[in-house]
């Protein structure tokens, strides 16, 4: 990763800023939803959609005749990725505040046009989430890879702001007889559900049960 620029150098609260690969990707690497912001007919969107980065780059995918994928192709685009860790109780209301981790990225979203790499990227996507996944599974046909847009996005211009702790109140308010804490947050992944259709004798394997993020 590139030295902050202008663009993604974090202004308000800047002691939250974190530029460094390890934070950036961590958090990237444990959230796969993202949200996607662009520009279609003049007009701000911003879509949520699932990502997985690798290397130094992040990706995204759907439908090819999805309007955000469209509009996202050598567009700018803004991406961002959320993770709250938990709410921060102060003693006044001014000073409530959440625990989190996010990231911004910036930067030109790039098709990914070769048949064989838009595969091995979404192959990368299936076993970073569910690793032994993709060969379990019926192959993807000419059809289905043609009808599925993959976008790329460098990591060249990305921030991070993270925060932890517990509230930052004001000097006479820790008198105050107000309780104060932290109320943690966390993903929490259930036990997997049979689909109806399933054929009989079949069990969860054990990248199902034993899917984690966060």
């Amino acid at each position: 990763m590139n030295a902050p620029s202008e663009r993604t150098r974090v202004k308000r609260m800047n002691k939250r800023a974190k530029y460094d690969a390890e934070t950036v990707h961590g958090i990237l690497d444990a959230m796969p939803i993202c949200n996607v912001g662009y520009v279609f007919d003049g007009a701000p969107y911003v879509t949520p959609t699932l990502q997985w980065r690798e290397g130094d780059h992040l990706y995204w995918h759907g439908s090819s005749a999805s309007r955000m994928l469209e509009a996202c192709e050598e567009a700018e685009v803004c991406v961002t990725v959320s993770i709250i860790d938990g709410f921060v109780m102060a003693r006044s209301a001014f000073n409530h505040s959440c625990n989190y981790r996010s990231v911004m990225v910036l930067g030109t979203a790039r098709k990914v046009v070769d048949a064989d790499e838009k595969e091995a990227r979404l192959k990368a996507f299936t076993e970073g989430l569910w690793p032994g996944r993709w060969d379990m599974l019926r192959q993807m046909t000419a059809k289905e890879l043609k009808a599925t847009t993959v976008l790329s996005l460098a990591l060249d211009e990305a921030s991070a702001k993270v925060r932890n702790g517990p509230a930052g109140d004001d000097e006479a308010d820790y008198a105050l007889p107000i309780w104060a804490g932290i109320i943690p947050v966390r993903t929490e992944i259930l036990a997997p559900v049979d689909d109806p259709r399933l054929l009989p004798g079949l069990a969860a394997p054990g990248h199902i049960t034993g899917f984690r993020i966060g």
